[in-house]
């Protein structure tokens, strides 16, 4: 091979190197929950709901806040449905407990009553794995300091 032909491979692999670094530099590694995932959180958390016999809707969305997984216990009021969603989606969207909301409400911050999006009940729980948030858990059948118990044990359960 002449010397021109070897300096060309290795300007033209130079370059397909330096745009496959920059191509990589624009995609990021993501953890994403799957629906084996999401039933194995909701095993978790109706077994919770199950051992204190507490009828339960439990949601489990994505970290898009799309439903992947959602278990009525028999018996359940319909409306709790919903609900258990809503919880899901707002844990998701905030990246924080549905508590936290309620909590605030409760402590007089009324103006958190007019954000979009948010329900301030306790029952909902965004899901991390790896310090990257790739869910949440919503539950809705009992008060809301149950609901809250159950949706802890489903979203520990993704840590063991």
């Amino acid at each position: 091979m002449s010397l021109v032909k070897r300096m060309l491979s290795l300007v033209a692999l130079a370059v397909f190197a330096a745009l496959s670094m920059n191509a990589n530099a624009q995609l990021a590694d993501k953890k994403v929950l799957t629906l084996e995932g999401a039933k194995k959180i909701a095993a978790a958390a109706e077994a919770e709901a199950r051992k204190n016999n507490w009828n339960v809707v439990i949601a489990v969305v994505d970290d898009g806040g799309h439903l992947v997984y959602l278990q009525r216990i028999d018996g359940t009021q319909t409306g709790s449905i919903e609900v258990a969603i809503q919880k899901a989606r707002t844990a998701q969207a905030f990246k924080r407990p549905t508590k936290v909301f309620e909590d605030a409400i409760a402590g007089g911050r009324n103006a958190l009553i007019a954000l979009h999006g948010a329900l301030p009940l306790e029952g909902g729980l965004p899901i991390m794995v790896g310090g990257q948030l790739v869910g949440a858990i919503g539950v809705s059948g009992v008060k809301s300091t149950e609901d809250g118990q159950i949706a802890k044990a489903g979203a520990d359960s993704l840590a063991n």
